[in-house]
């Protein structure tokens, strides 16, 4: 999908930003062309701030993104889902992300998620960065103790598809 928005957005690296912008934070867009976070509108001129571009690239990416179909079915369903990362410590969880060799091989999740189960700890919270929106995808995961054994970690690192393991 996103070699399809990439070479639609081509002509405009500015509405390419935005495009990316949106989709890295979940962020759709309404049936009147507006941004939004779960329905609750988001002012053009914040987003234009945040990724510093005009107010106008952000409100024309978002009537180009409705006038083609594939888009707009895409955006308009968009969903942010809270992540807990930031405040795991505080709920007495812990978090654990890992760093892949290559985000593009199969198995990384299945074989995180195993060293975990091995060690009966739960998972509240997990998610994937997308590896074409992300400089470097990552697996996160947070689990439902406050403190994890040093051999999970040592597992983890042992798998043949990590690069680095941040605690």
């Amino acid at each position: 999908m996103w070699a399809d928005i990439s070479r639609e957005f081509a002509d405009s690296p500015s509405q390419g930003r935005v495009v990316r912008f949106l989709l890295e934070n979940g962020f759709g867009i309404n049936e009147e062309g507006r941004i939004v976070c779960n329905g609750i509108e988001i002012p053009a001129t914040h987003i234009g701030r945040a990724i510093e571009t005009d107010r106008r690239v952000v409100d024309a990416t978002a009537r180009r993104i409705l006038e083609k179909p594939e888009l707009r079915e895409v955006f308009i369903r968009m969903r942010a889902a809270p992540d807990l990362t930031r405040v795991a410590e505080a709920l007495g969880l812990s978090v654990i992300t890992l760093y892949p060799k290559d985000a593009q091989q199969k198995g990384i999740v299945g074989a995180a998620v195993e060293v975990l189960v091995e060690h009966n700890l739960s998972i509240r919270q997990i998610f994937v960065t997308d590896p074409y929106l992300a400089e470097a995808p990552r697996l996160v995961m947070i689990v439902d103790e406050p403190r994890i054994p040093a051999s999970v970690y040592e597992e983890m690192r042992a798998l043949p598809q990590v690069k680095q393991l941040v605690i």
